[in-house]
């Protein structure tokens, strides 16, 4: 899966948190962002740019491929015998409920 750079919209910034000086005196964070699918990647854990921008590519052609990629087409399975047993007796349990209900007819024999 190719990902062309025009589709990229890279953004830097500063990292938060705990760091010190490395870390909020320098813009080494990335963001990245896919503009045809708007996924967002983002990187602040080293205090290279460089190996940030190369993190962040890495999250965001991972996204990119997970959320483009065909779901596996579902197998077809049996159902158990016990919950088609178990579904059966419900339904039947059912039907003499509903037969219950009805009213009585008081001509009949």
């Amino acid at each position: 899966m190719r990902i062309l750079t025009r589709d990229l919209k890279i953004e830097r910034l500063k990292g938060s948190g705990p760091g010190g000086q490395h870390r909020n005196k320098r813009e080494t964070g990335i963001r990245i962002v896919h503009l045809p699918t708007g996924l967002v990647a983002l990187a602040t854990e080293r205090r290279s740019q460089s190996q940030n921008l190369e993190l962040a590519k890495k999250r965001i052609r991972e996204k990119v491929t997970q959320k483009l990629a065909k779901p596996k087409k579902r197998k077809k399975t049996n159902v158990p015998r016990s919950s088609n047993e178990k579904r059966l007796k419900n339904k039947k349990n059912q039907s003499v409920q509903k037969n219950l209900r009805k009213k009585v007819d008081p001509d009949s024999p």
